[in-house]
């Protein structure tokens, strides 16, 4: 399927591994030109030369930090006119709630919820003057079923959430859609720290806790970057400007509701 975004220029925040790659793979494979992110220099021009390579896509490698203005005043300057935003971010550390004081507190909520919000701002108005824009944010599961120890970034992403809701409804006109993808368990560094403190914290191996996680999905296995690239590559596509303001859950069936 062509997807209609050939040439089209998209900043995929944080994409230099995990589920942010994923998307940037994806859209560089459908012709995008793709600005590729991440804190580590060497890692985001290894990531940016792989892709190139395998798609013959344009890949800008910007290694930034996105949570800071600095960063995002990067990014924006090597993308020029963006036409398809996908906001990704690293999510707080797992933690007690109890462990969570102010200033962590706050740290969670600009890195899940200003962060995005300071990006959208920056690139709705170039995209509503165009008649075209695509806007992704890399939110949770844990949106719709909270998991413990991630009460933070559960409780920012929410809030990202309910702010773009809005605001989604109010630019739908122009032809730009805002949407958010809902990843469950996939095998990603993520994944692994949580199943990491869980070892920790039940005395388990590493291992069993991979596995006690897989078998909460009916799917019977971990989700991969690649499938959630091409989900976010559909929502980015000419023919998704009629879906918009909607959350789409990638977990393998493991939210047990109707809605």
């Amino acid at each position: 399927m062509d997807l209609s975004i050939k040439g089209r220029t998209a900043l995929v925040c944080a994409s230099s591994k995990g589920l942010g790659r994923g998307c940037a793979e994806a859209l560089a494979a459908a012709g995008a030109r793709v600005i590729l992110n991440g804190r580590d220099a060497a890692t985001v021009e290894r990531a940016a030369a792989e892709i190139a390579a395998a798609t013959g896509a344009q890949l800008v490698p910007v290694a930034a930090d996105v949570g800071t203005a600095e960063g995002r005043i990067a990014l924006l300057d090597a993308a020029g006119t963006v036409d398809i935003l996908v906001n990704n971010n690293g999510g707080p550390p797992p933690a007690d709630f109890r462990a969570l004081d102010r200033d962590r507190l706050l740290a969670g909520i600009e890195a899940n919820m200003l962060t995005p919000i300071a990006m959208v701002q920056a690139v709705i108005d170039g995209m509503i003057a165009r008649r075209f824009g695509r806007i992704v944010n890399i939110t949770s599961g844990s949106v719709k079923m909270p998991i413990a120890g991630l009460d933070l970034s559960s409780g920012a992403r929410l809030g990202l959430t309910g702010f773009l809701a809005g605001v989604a409804r109010q630019i739908a006109h122009a032809n730009v859609t805002i949407n958010a993808l809902l990843p469950g368990s996939f095998d990603t560094a993520r994944g692994i720290a949580i199943d990491r403190k869980r070892a920790a914290d039940g005395g388990m191996s590493l291992d069993r806790a991979r596995e006690e996680r897989i078998a909460k999905v009916p799917a019977g296995r971990l989700g991969t970057p690649e499938e959630f690239g091409a989900a976010c590559a559909f929502l980015c596509s000419a023919q998704a400007g009629f879906i918009t303001g909607q959350n789409l859950l990638i977990d393998g069936g493991a939210f047990p509701g109707v809605l």
